[in-house]
């Protein structure tokens, strides 16, 4: 049996700067009891603070929503009080990208739970680090899709490498038999072209160039984060996977 406990956001003593961050921090952690803590990194000075937390409400929520939350708080140790900023996010290398964006150090978004599903091969690996490095402005999130045992976020990529395939399909499935998961990663001319296979999906998911791939691979190998990541959600929850061919199941195009 699991018990669940409030994540340490060391605010002890600290106020919200103004009452909209009051109000916000309490609708952003009000089910923090479901929370459970993967990284966390905290500044010397404690001033910063960057957490990511897979959110087990998410099971019972809104379907298709992302259920990765991270947070960055900022402390006036002269002041007392707080501000704070987060995003949900339907992949883990997506949430820590988001920590590296706010000025996390890339090894501080480093996963510290290990317990639940591991990459299942090196393919999944190096995708996720795609994923997590490389410039802030380059991969833009459109669309996104979660359930317990596949997760897709559809992305514009801006590298004029990839301009004739820019919409990118990352495709994360699990299988709970093995503990593991994959993913993959399809490249579209149009993002309608990727909306089409992500609702018939009659066609293996189409890859990304051989080149592109060979250079995603050296950004990555200059990437300073380690490759391996543990374990995503922890003891997951099976629900019911929408059909693929309802349209009603398809969430309409928009920013994560």
């Amino acid at each position: 049996m699991s018990t669940s406990t409030v994540p340490d956001y060391r605010l002890d003593g600290f106020t919200a700067a103004t009452a909209e961050f009051e109000r916000d921090f309490f609708h952003t952690t009000l089910s923090d009891d479901s929370f459970v803590p993967l990284a966390a990194h905290h500044t010397a000075d404690d001033r910063d603070s960057y957490l990511l937390f897979f959110d087990r409400s998410a099971t019972w929520g809104v379907p298709g929503s992302p259920a990765y939350v991270a947070l960055h708080l900022t402390r006036d140790t002269e002041l007392g009080t707080f501000r704070f900023s987060q995003e949900t996010h339907p992949l883990v290398p997506l949430g820590q990208r988001w920590l590296i964006e706010q000025g996390c150090p890339p090894d501080g978004t480093e996963l510290t739970n290990t317990h639940g599903l591991k990459p299942a091969d090196p393919l999944t690996t190096r995708l996720e680090d795609r994923l997590r490095s490389g410039p802030e402005d380059r991969l833009e999130v459109l669309d996104h899709y979660t359930d317990d045992e596949e997760t897709w976020a559809l992305l514009r990529d801006t590298d004029p490498d990839s301009a004739e395939l820019p919409y990118r399909v990352f495709l994360e499935e699990v299988s709970f038999q093995g503990n593991t998961y994959t993913v993959r990663e399809g490249a579209f001319a149009t993002a309608d072209a990727a909306d089409d296979w992500l609702h018939d999906r009659d066609t293996p998911l189409p890859p990304a160039s051989a080149p592109a791939l060979a250079r995603a691979e050296a950004a990555i190998a200059r990437s300073p984060l380690a490759p391996d990541r543990p374990a995503v959600a922890p003891n997951p929850v099976a629900t019911a996977r929408p059909a693929a061919s309802a349209a009603a199941a398809r969430p309409g195009r928009g920013r994560s």
